[in-house]
């Protein structure tokens, strides 16, 4: 039945996803162009906000449940599963107060409306994956803007997105690689639910009617641990909350 719902309602998805990249993308420019980073980070956090809430035409929910006080004067290294596109931009509205960057793939950084612009401006890491210099170089970047901004960064240890909803192995490469240059930044996981299930046929028909779940855990002071310490209790405290087994 939600495969059914989904060849209906993924055109009415899909129109307000787009439209609102569309209508986003001169907006970005002109904050940035004019007004600069301030400008152009509220119209990436009101972007997003839209991005995340057109779920409402596949009748999907969206929560997010944060039991801790995360301090908003010092970075943070959000560390979550990756189960879809559609984490990202739930990520960033609700991560919006911490200035939450991301580690992106290049090519992401040409030929798309909005998001394409936003990389290139934003202030996260743009890395060539062929290029294993080159993207621990702009790792080590990003953890510079981190410490000089006061910003955030979310990294997702599987490296790409589990399209089962099962946690693959995570790396620690990306969490040591960013305490090197950011060693006062604290570790927060991020457990996201259900977001798999919405293109587990693909792009087309996205399926209706989950309960999409983004739950922060227990932060991580990195002081007191190793960074593959960390890994192992991120992935470990993730897998509970999403119902896979802990071996």
């Amino acid at each position: 039945m939600s495969k059914f719902f989904g060849y209906l309602l993924s055109p009415l998805f899909y129109f307000s996803f787009g439209l609102s990249l569309c209508i986003f993308h001169p907006i970005q420019w002109v904050c940035y162009r004019f007004f600069g980073y301030k400008a152009h980070k509220i119209s990436v956090d009101i972007l997003n906000f839209f991005l995340t809430y057109s779920q409402i035409f596949l009748f999907n929910s969206v929560s997010f449940k944060n039991e801790y006080n995360l301090p908003t004067d010092r970075p943070i290294i959000f560390t979550s599963n990756h189960q879809s596109m559609y984490d990202i931009p739930s990520l960033i509205w609700f991560l919006r107060k911490h200035s939450a960057k991301f580690i992106s793939k290049i090519e992401l950084t040409k030929g798309i409306p909005s998001i394409s612009i936003n990389l290139r401006l934003g202030g996260g890491a743009n890395i060539d994956r062929k290029d294993n210099k080159q993207a621990i170089s702009e790792i080590l970047k990003l953890g510079r803007r981190m410490k000089d901004n006061n910003w955030s960064t979310v990294i997702f240890p599987e490296g790409t997105r589990a399209k089962d909803g099962l946690l693959k192995t995570f790396q620690f490469g990306g969490i040591a690689t960013l305490l090197k240059t950011v060693p006062n930044a604290l570790v927060v996981p991020i457990a996201i639910e259900n977001s798999w299930k919405i293109v587990r046929f693909g792009m087309y028909p996205l399926t209706t009617g989950h309960a999409l779940r983004w739950t922060v855990l227990k932060p991580i002071e990195p002081s007191e641990k190793t960074p593959t310490e960390i890994i192992l209790e991120i992935e470990t405290e993730i897998k509970k909350v999403i119902g896979q087994s802990v071996t």
